[in-house]
């Protein structure tokens, strides 16, 4: 069963959604309802004040974010994919002093993994981490496609600590370190200079990384070690289709009321049409649903898989549906065109369709 959004929560994030304007954060209320709505603690354990929930639960809760407001989902999944990684990887002091404030949401995470040059496997890091004489860490570089930029207060920074091996498969490569580096830290300063055609309200901007120092108690898992943190995330079952899931949802949801509003669900042409594009929805939603329930042999690929059907179906249902509002759809600002621009940008999200589809295929082979 998919946990309901409080009425207040739905209302404020629904009004953000639609509210247009320029690109960034979205507003403050809407950030302190999503804060204070409850939701935040579902991939924390209940020990650390969570919900305990799992990656199932966590895609739920995700989908019906994302099919009132993209933007919103997009910054509670990375919230969630970082409290995971604290909670599988983190020591018992970090997780005591993180995992309480991101379940009660005093505390926002986001990811900071992408940079300029990298590739989409990010084996080509710029960023640099340095290890000083003390035992800390100085961190120098720039990080781009950061979600919740400026509006995050933990930030779950990927550099190049060692020497990269050239011989490097998959997502991420040798030498290469996480740490945890909190929001109003020396040296870290997000800009949200990136203007979006969709998921405009994310926060998604740039990092940079000068001369920030982060001590040795920062760094989440083993120095060189960020390939195996990587993997953990799509062996979890968390998947960004979930998003792609609540966009075709709403867009679902537009048409159905298109219809009723102009009498059109007396034609059986109209009604099938309809049912077809539930049917793809309920598609979408069950190969999700298979990948949080981690019962296929290999449930990493099944996550891949996941999202790569979830979002390109998520697009054609937008697509289809915009076709069917016919003019009404084609006005700048309209609800269907911002959900199409929102399915599109699932696809470029880490790991990118493409990405996705080069490690579905690399497991094939071995």
């Amino acid at each position: 069963m998919r946990p309901p959004l409080s009425a207040e929560l739905r209302a404020r994030l629904s009004k953000s959604a639609a509210r247009g304007g320029p690109a960034g954060a979205p507003d403050r209320e809407t950030l302190e309802a999503l804060r204070a709505g409850g939701l935040l603690g579902t991939a924390v354990a209940v020990r650390f004040g969570g919900t305990g929930g799992d990656a199932a639960a966590v895609n739920d809760v995700v989908e019906e974010i994302a099919a009132v407001n993209p933007s919103l989902a997009i910054i509670a999944f990375q919230h969630f994919a970082v409290s995971a990684r604290i909670a599988e990887w983190g020591t018992l002091e970090q997780q005591r002093r993180w995992l309480p404030r991101l379940a009660d949401g005093t505390w926002l995470a986001a990811s900071a993994w992408s940079e300029t040059g990298a590739g989409a496997a990010k084996r080509n890091l710029a960023s640099r981490g340095e290890r000083l004489a003390d035992g800390r860490w100085r961190l120098e570089g720039a990080k781009t496609f950061t979600t919740g930029a400026g509006v995050a207060d933990l930030y779950l920074v990927l550099t190049q600590t060692g020497r990269p091996s050239a011989a490097t498969q998959g997502y991420g490569s040798d030498g290469q370190t996480f740490f945890l580096v909190e929001a109003g830290t020396p040296g870290l300063v997000p800009d949200l200079g990136l203007d979006l055609a969709g998921m405009r309200d994310s926060a998604t901007g740039l990092l940079a990384l000068d001369g920030c120092v982060v001590p040795d108690a920062d760094r989440l898992g083993p120095v060189g070690g960020a390939a195996s943190v990587i993997a953990g995330v799509r062996e979890s079952g968390a998947s960004l289709g979930a998003v792609s899931v609540g966009i075709a949802r709403a867009a679902l949801e537009l048409a159905v009321r298109h219809a009723e509003g102009h009498g059109l669900l007396e034609l059986p042409t109209v009604r099938h049409r309809l049912v077809d594009l539930a049917t793809r929805l309920e598609a979408a939603r069950a190969v999700v649903a298979r990948a949080g329930a981690r019962t296929s042999v290999d449930p990493g690929v099944t996550t891949l898989h996941s999202k790569l059907y979830a979002s390109a179906a998520a697009e054609d249902i937008c697509l289809d549906v915009a076709r069917m509002l016919g003019s009404a759809g084609y006005r700048e600002g309209s609800a269907i065109g911002r959900l199409l621009a929102d399915a599109r940008g699932v696809a470029f999200m880490g790991p990118t369709n493409d990405l996705c589809r080069d490690l579905v295929a690399a497991a094939w082979t071995g």
